[in-house]
């Protein structure tokens, strides 16, 4: 699930925003928030059922200048 996701990440356009990835696969809870992160991506982890989880994917914004 982890290439999948970091790929499809790679993928959005600079106007989209979020990914969402539906798992089954307790290891992704950790390998893909850590990919997103390096691809500048916050997660949100919820448990959607028994063993099932939906991770949203969020663009993080540009820091401000100051």
């Amino acid at each position: 699930p982890m290439m999948r996701a970091a790929s499809a990440l790679k993928k959005l356009s600079s106007d989209e925003r979020t990914l969402e990835v539906v798992t089954d696969h307790p290891p992704a809870l950790e390998t893909i928030p850590t990919q997103a992160a390096r691809l500048g991506f916050r997660t949100d982890i919820e448990e959607t059922g028994v063993s099932e989880w939906r991770l949203t994917l969020t663009r993080k914004e540009a820091e401000a200048e100051v």
